[in-house]
């Protein structure tokens, strides 16, 4: 069904709730096994409903910020998503608690409990008032950036748009630019503050009330980290500090030599040619065009995939008055339907989503039919690996989006890879030392950000910027307002997507076959697991950063030869 024929209808959560109490009953007097998976296929059915509107509102409230309707229908689902965790976590308390788990966990596997687990030790009723506050607040925040009415240029723009004149070649163009998105930041400095300090404040006492030390903890249950936790990530980060920021500083060295610049500053970071970024050719109908041609060629996948998006609405990809900034790929349930959002610019990053989020959305498509519903989703570690190795296995096809700047592209893509990396642990880093120290003040916050900062990009240089110089970068950062502890994900994922471009410029075919059976098993495995099940290395252990790192410098070599 196309997008826009899907019905939206307002939830009746009396009605839900009923059935799902109904549901829980029968798993409580059930005598067999079988009733118990009968009641579990109810409650997927029911539950997948439930979702699609949720999806619906969401998708359709962040096309258009400004549109009444949907504006309200998010407000009820801040109010109520709490009430549907609830719930959810009622459901899989009867089921990990069932006389007959063992035998369930046969039929439905061991991991599905674990996970259950983990979702019973994120939630208690007790802390519906603070999931409440939590989702306003996080409402308010994608509010307040969506609202960039930026004059430039003899134009009103948002802030992806600005993204444009940004990476501007003429350096007067890029202050000019970087000064403008400066002066809505810090228009809006007291309001970022003030959520953001109400958002700590939240999440700590939900984590307090919990029994929790601090929201670390519940930060990463809520992620539902089912195979490592706090210790891992910071000997992850670690091994970046010691391999991949010497090699990120070596490419901002060789970026600030090829701008010709006696000294580069923040306003240059995103620029990686003199003469300008490679930007994609055409319009963006044109590039949807070449986006069906190369997944048409990958393979028959995805071809069935992109051409599936394509007929049926599933790309919002345009950026417009009132449209909420970044992108996301979605899922809709009940027409086992993948969503494309992003906000087109003019430059490389409108292909990156036809890759990224692609790659996102190819994975839902594959996994939509696996038996057990609770299989068909990942954790966001994984489903990033999905998306970020999408990015290398297209790269072949540039030359049908960048013509003659293919080779630019193909290099600017994988310095951006390896940069981002530090940039992404520098988030995490920094989110551990707030929810560990709630008490600090915006101030102090800032303060550490910019000791964090330093440490991962010594490089950055802010001139006299008064916020972002201020230690106020992060507050730019969607996620570390709206999915708490949701960011080393992509650093841990990129690491990975790292490895199999390593492997596709040894052996294409097998690279390929090896990622499509990473993607198809979603949900199934762990992270580590399904690393293992693949032939990748964790980048946990010891030594794969600086195997990644060797095969990216080797590459990266290559590229400055040519």
């Amino acid at each position: 069904m196309k997008f826009s024929e899907m019905n939206y209808k307002r939830p009746d959560i009396e009605y839900y709730s009923q059935k799902i109490n109904n549901i829980i009953e029968t798993i409580n007097n059930a005598n067999s096994a079988e009733e118990q998976l009968n009641a579990h296929k109810e409650f997927t059915s029911l539950f997948n409903s439930l979702s699609t509107m949720q999806t619906l509102a969401h998708i359709r409230n962040t096309m258009n910020t400004e549109d009444e309707f949907y504006n309200e229908e998010n407000d009820f689902f801040d109010e109520n998503s709490p009430l549907f965790e609830k719930m959810s976590t009622d459901f899989y308390r009867a089921l990990v608690e069932s006389k007959f788990r063992s035998e369930l966990e046969k039929k439905l596997g061991k991991l599905l409990f674990i996970n259950a687990e983990l979702q019973l030790k994120s939630f208690d009723p007790a802390i519906i008032p603070e999931l409440q506050e939590e989702n306003k607040l996080t409402t308010e925040y994608v509010k307040l950036m969506a609202s960039a009415q930026i004059e430039f240029n003899g134009k009103k723009l948002n802030l992806p748009q600005l993204r444009l004149y940004q990476e501007s070649p003429d350096r007067n163009i890029r202050k000019a630019a970087y000064k403008k998105r400066t002066e809505f930041f810090e228009d809006n400095k007291d309001k970022l503050d003030e959520i953001f300090d109400n958002l700590v404040k939240v999440r700590t006492l939900m984590a307090k009330k919990m029994g929790y030390e601090n929201f670390v903890e519940l930060g990463y249950i809520r992620m539902g980290r089912n195979c490592y936790g706090p210790e891992e990530v910071y000997h992850f980060r670690e091994q970046v500090k010691k391999h991949m920021v010497p090699l990120s500083n070596w490419l901002h060295e060789l970026q600030r030599e090829r701008l010709g610049l006696e000294k580069a500053t923040f306003i240059d970071n995103a620029l990686y040619f003199k003469e300008g970024n490679p930007k994609p050719i055409g319009t963006p109908e044109q590039i949807f065009e070449a986006g069906k041609k190369m997944y048409d060629e990958l393979s028959k996948e995805t071809s069935e995939f992109f051409n599936f998006m394509l007929q049926n609405e599933l790309l919002d990809c345009l950026s417009r008055k009132g449209k909420a900034p970044g992108g996301y790929m979605t899922y809709i349930e009940d027409y086992k339907s993948p969503f494309i959002f992003a906000n087109f610019n003019g430059t490389s990053g409108d292909v990156d989503v036809l890759t990224h989020e692609a790659g996102h959305a190819l994975n839902a498509y594959l996994a939509k039919d696996i038996e057990i519903a609770e299989y068909q989703s990942s954790t966001m570690e994984i489903a990033e690996v999905h998306s970020m190795s999408m990015e290398f296995f297209t790269m072949p096809w540039m030359n049908h989006f960048f013509g003659d700047r293919t080779e630019d592209y193909a290099f600017m893509h994988l310095a951006s890879a390896i940069n981002f990396i530090p940039y992404g642990c520098a988030v995490d880093e920094f989110q551990h030392v707030v929810y560990m120290n709630p008490e600090m003040t915006p101030v102090d916050r800032k303060n550490a950000w910019k000791k964090i900062e330093m440490e991962y990009q010594p490089y950055l240089d802010y001139e006299d910027d008064p916020f972002f110089g201020a230690g106020a970068r992060w507050q730019g950062q969607t996620h570390i307002y709206s999915v708490p502890f949701y960011y080393i994900d992509y650093c841990l994922a990129q690491t990975c997507a790292l490895q199999f471009r390593n492997l596709l410029t040894e052996d294409y075919k097998s690279a390929w076959e090896k990622y499509l059976d990473f993607s198809k098993k979603a949900g199934t495995m762990t992270f580590t697991d399904l690393l293992e099940s693949s032939g990748l290395s964790s980048p946990f252990e010891e030594g794969c950063v600086q195997e990644v790192c060797k095969g990216s410098e080797i590459a990266i070599k290559r590229m400055i030869e040519k």
